[in-house]
């Protein structure tokens, strides 16, 4: 995002809906049919006289629907051997550089039969602030985190970036894809984030590509005559809840969904490209 937008919820279930996610992707636990925000906390909580504020709520998992092994994806063909994976980093700032990394989400997109992509399964982490990272007060207050919080259940910069890395290379390579292009909203501002905390905890093995992203802010004045994100959302026909945003998971998920409709619409109307690669 273009502004330093900050987590405002940590209980995490699939709020995809039920009827474009691939019955695969569905883990085998009672995580698909929960309410969202079901958890033990959010149960605690409706029996408190003073419940937690929505900022300070546990992550009850941090995969809201892991993608079952596939073999093989039209989504190559597609994006020229690219697969698309939509990201939201949550920061204490907008110094790539200096400010810290306080949440990630990213959004993996697949294709179905009839060559329409959808968003497949979302992976999200709260991340440590690196040592000496700059948070800005007007951040917080923003977006009412608390860094410290002992339920932010905060994983180091270099394992949580791992912990999204991991399912992304795997479909990669099921997906017979080259390598991931990155989808987001400001696109520039996750990827340079994404770059400086790939710098600075020394991974070697980006899935990434280094600095061509798919730009929804762009497409978004495109298809609707909209750039900010919940304004090109809504001319979409999608829904958007304004409580929700500024929490890299909702944010996420309702960029994937922007930019699948802006996909599926255009490949609509002139057919699917194809990418040859050349010789």
């Amino acid at each position: 995002m273009p502004y330093p937008a900050l987590v405002n919820s940590y209980c995490v279930t699939s709020k995809l809906d039920s009827a474009k996610i691939d019955p695969r992707l569905r883990t085998d636990d009672s995580t698909p049919t929960m309410p969202r925000y079901a958890c033990p906390l959010r149960r605690y909580q409706r029996n408190m006289a003073s419940p937690l504020p929505r900022q300070h709520r546990m992550n009850r998992v941090d995969i809201r629907n892991e993608p079952s092994p596939i073999s093989g994806s039209g989504i190559a063909k597609r994006f020229r051997s690219f697969l698309p994976v939509v990201v939201d980093i949550e920061t204490g700032g907008l110094n790539a550089s200096t400010d810290a990394v306080l949440q990630l989400a990213v959004v993996i997109v697949r294709m179905d039969e009839d060559n329409r992509i959808f968003p497949a399964g979302t992976y999200s982490t709260h991340v440590e602030p690196f040592e000496g990272a700059n948070i800005d007060p007007k951040s917080l207050e923003l977006n009412r985190i608390d860094p410290d919080h002992p339920l932010r259940m905060a994983k180091p910069e270099e394992e949580a970036l791992q912990h999204v890395f991991r399912p992304i290379r795997r479909e990669i390579r099921e997906t017979g894809c080259t390598r991931a292009i990155l989808v987001g909203h400001n696109s520039w501002f996750d990827l340079c984030f994404l770059n400086a905390a790939v710098a600075r905890t020394g991974i070697r093995r980006n899935p990434f590509h280094p600095f061509t992203s798919f730009d929804t802010a762009t497409l978004g004045g495109l298809a609707f005559g909209q750039t900010v994100l919940a304004r090109a959302v809504k001319a979409s026909g999608a829904s958007w809840d304004g409580r929700e945003a500024h929490s890299a998971i909702y944010d996420a998920e309702k960029t994937a969904e922007l930019f699948c409709t802006i996909v599926n619409r255009w490949d609509q109307l002139n057919g699917f490209p194809e990418y040859t690669a050349l010789a």
